[in-house]
């Protein structure tokens, strides 16, 4: 029965990380809720993602990486405290760090940060790793309306405008609230933006 959901899994994010590559957007679980999700390099698929959020808000969107290694390759002017705090954090934490590079342009807003979080969420991290770049993570609704927690709530409109839906047996156990959020300037300011 393991070995069945195991390979039931790896199935899952081999289309996952297939639809990713192709340029597409994917609605999918992660340890805090569900997220519309693309491959973050490519701005072609960014740009999906804004019109489908009805929103060119910048900020809205963070991208997930497997481990704290891969974010070194897409910030280079964080403080090296940040990475401190990402390996001693218990709960869900984004970090909005300094220097984004190697990432779509469309992504960095102006002040040339990135939001950052490593999830603690089996399907995530086996679909990071298998595309070997950073994901795109922004909730799952149209700018303005309620963060839907489980996939039961995400609209039609959202599920419809994606390529591919994972199957809602990989949600595993996520928290259901959105992640803390910390921002680190280059000189190792801290200022705490979400609880």
């Amino acid at each position: 029965m393991q070995k069945e959901k195991e390979n039931d899994m790896q199935h899952e994010v081999d289309e996952a990380v297939r639809i990713l590559r192709a340029g597409g957007v994917i609605l999918y679980p992660t340890d805090t809720v569900w997220g519309i999700g693309c491959d973050a390099t490519n701005a072609e698929a960014v740009d999906r993602i804004y019109r489908l959020k009805r929103s060119e808000n910048k900020k809205s969107m963070l991208v997930l990486c497997a481990s704290p290694d891969m974010t070194v390759r897409y910030v280079n002017k964080a403080p090296g405290i940040a990475f401190e705090v990402m390996e001693m954090a218990t709960n869900p934490l984004t970090l909005i760090l300094p220097g984004a590079v190697g990432v779509a342009a469309n992504l960095i807003p102006d002040e040339g940060t990135l939001g950052i979080r490593v999830p603690d969420h089996e399907f995530c991290r086996r679909m990071l790793r298998a595309l070997g770049c950073p994901i795109v993570s922004t909730s799952a609704n149209i700018s303005g309306e309620a963060t839907p927690v489980g996939l039961q709530e995400v609209s039609k409109e959202i599920i419809d405008g994606v390529d591919f839906v994972v199957n809602p047996r990989f949600e595993g156990k996520p928290t259901r609230k959105a992640s803390s959020i910390i921002a680190f300037g280059e000189g190792g300011e801290v200022k705490i933006i979400r609880e």
